[in-house]
């Protein structure tokens, strides 16, 4: 495993944030997933959050803390990983319809691209997606690994409902709606599947580190689909995969 020239800063009272190179990379993502993974075991059953992003690790205690003591500490944590075997992950199929009107941008994305749309959605479907971060709804993905050809800034205006399951692109990034929100991102698809639900043990199934393929179906698959997950006897493809 790579080793990195981590950063280590007190963030407030309770808190240190550990920062990486600043790159969307993912042997950053891997190595802050590990550190982030031993933590875990060394404060396990303790008070403490972690939350990650592409770049850095926030890792909050439940007490005003010593900074420099606690810095030692997850300096020694992490020292330690360096012979340490790779993490396994999931991938994910996530079945998407191109053919849904409402909200979409294809049309749009195709004159301001100069692609055609059947292009567009054969390379946003051909790529094998790491997912870096969840947020900023709850269950939202942020997937890294889109097709440089359909890289697109962002809307300058971002619209006040996004429909639930729709897929955007947006910068250098695809990602998911977990439910209806504003946002600013070209959109070009809808999964029927429920991202994030409450009610279970785990709301979100899908974790950082975790790769994501979408697979096109037609809108009579989508409305089959949603029955299933509102029945709930639908279940995603997943495969373990050694990365």
């Amino acid at each position: 495993m790579k080793s990195y020239n981590l950063k280590y800063k007190r963030f407030g009272e309770s808190s240190v944030l550990v920062e990486w190179p600043s790159k969307i990379n993912e042997s950053i993502l891997e190595n802050i997933l590990l550190f982030k993974s031993e933590i875990e075991k060394k404060y396990l059953n303790k008070n403490i959050y972690l939350k990650n992003s592409y770049n850095s690790l926030l890792i909050t205690y439940r007490e005003i803390i010593n900074s420099k003591a606690k810095i030692s500490e997850l300096n020694n944590i992490y020292i330690k990983i360096g012979s340490k075997q790779k993490q396994v992950f999931n991938k994910w199929e996530i079945p998407v319809c191109y053919d849904i009107d409402p909200g979409h941008d294809l049309a749009y994305l195709e004159k301001s691209l100069s692609i055609k749309k059947e292009e567009i959605i054969s390379l946003h479907n051909s790529k094998d997606y790491r997912v870096y971060n969840i947020g900023f709804l709850p269950g939202f993905l942020y997937l890294g690994g889109l097709d440089k050809k359909i890289h697109h800034p962002r809307k300058a205006k971002p619209i006040l409902n996004v429909p639930k399951g729709a897929i955007g692109i947006g910068g250098s990034q695809t990602g998911i709606y977990p439910n209806n929100s504003p946002g600013g991102w070209y959109i070009i698809g809808n999964s029927p599947i429920n991202l994030f639900n409450i009610n279970k043990t785990s709301p979100c199934f899908i974790k950082p580190g975790d790769k994501i393929k979408f697979n096109p179906i037609s809108l009579k698959e989508h409305e089959l689909i949603k029955i299933q997950v509102e029945s709930n006897i639908y279940k995603p493809i997943k495969t373990r995969i050694n990365d």
